[in-house]
């Protein structure tokens, strides 16, 4: 079985994050390759943006080591979409955890703005994340997933990820199957791509697993 999710290639202009969660990995990755000398300090990397304009195209995570909500107000955000809309044979997602910080506007094909939310108090980041940020394609991240999160607001979203904590974190939480299945029922019936991670197969079953891509994404793959 191909892993779609390992397509996803990440590309990080900004480094670092103030936002602390206790399953961040970014985190300890940057404690053990020093990329930025203090992680609480979002940086703009701005050697790696003429990277967009060589290459073919591809689908790119930008925000894997950062959140949006951290630099989305920075005077250097407009220096990285204007790289992003000089390269529209990329796509690109973004994500954040806290969109009562996020005011933003974008109108390029190419950019999939996201929340995350991992349980059900934070579903709520969802209709305030659609208030504030207005962009062509909206996502949401459920990853880690903690708990049943309830009801959800998916309208105007063009793609759900489902997915499990990783790693060895002391207190982690395994999802449970019903959790998930409440995500996809809701996803479904807006016909909604869904992608769930690996780390969902031994907890949903294989024959319930999906690995559904918009189609945007699967047409740089076709053409590679």
């Amino acid at each position: 079985m191909e892993d779609k999710i390992k397509l996803v290639k990440t590309f990080n202009p900004v480094m670092g994050c103030d936002i602390g969660c206790s399953y961040c990995y970014a985190r300890k990755i940057n404690q053990r390759f020093k990329h930025i000398p203090d992680f609480n300090v979002p940086t703009l990397m701005e050697q790696r943006l003429p990277q967009l304009y060589k290459g073919k195209p591809r689908v790119m995570l930008i925000t894997s080591m950062s959140d949006f909500s951290s630099w989305c107000k920075n005077s250097w955000c407009d220096e990285i979409f204007k790289a992003l809309k000089d390269n529209p044979q990329h796509e690109y997602i973004l994500l954040t955890k806290r969109p009562e910080f996020c005011h933003y506007s974008t109108n390029l094909d190419n950019v999939w703005l996201g929340v995350t939310v991992t349980t059900a108090k934070e579903a709520k980041r969802i209709t305030e994340f659609k208030k504030n940020v207005k962009a062509k394609h909206y996502h949401i991240t459920f990853e880690p997933l903690f708990e049943d999160v309830g009801e959800l607001d998916l309208e105007n979203v063009d793609w759900v990820v489902i997915g499990a904590e990783t790693g060895n974190r002391k207190g982690k939480i395994i999802p449970k199957k019903e959790w998930v299945i409440n995500i996809v029922n809701q996803a479904k019936a807006k016909n909604i791509p869904i992608t769930m991670k690996t780390s969902l197969i031994d907890i949903v079953g294989i024959e319930n697993f999906i690995q559904e891509m918009p189609k945007e994404f699967e047409k740089i793959w076709e053409n590679k």
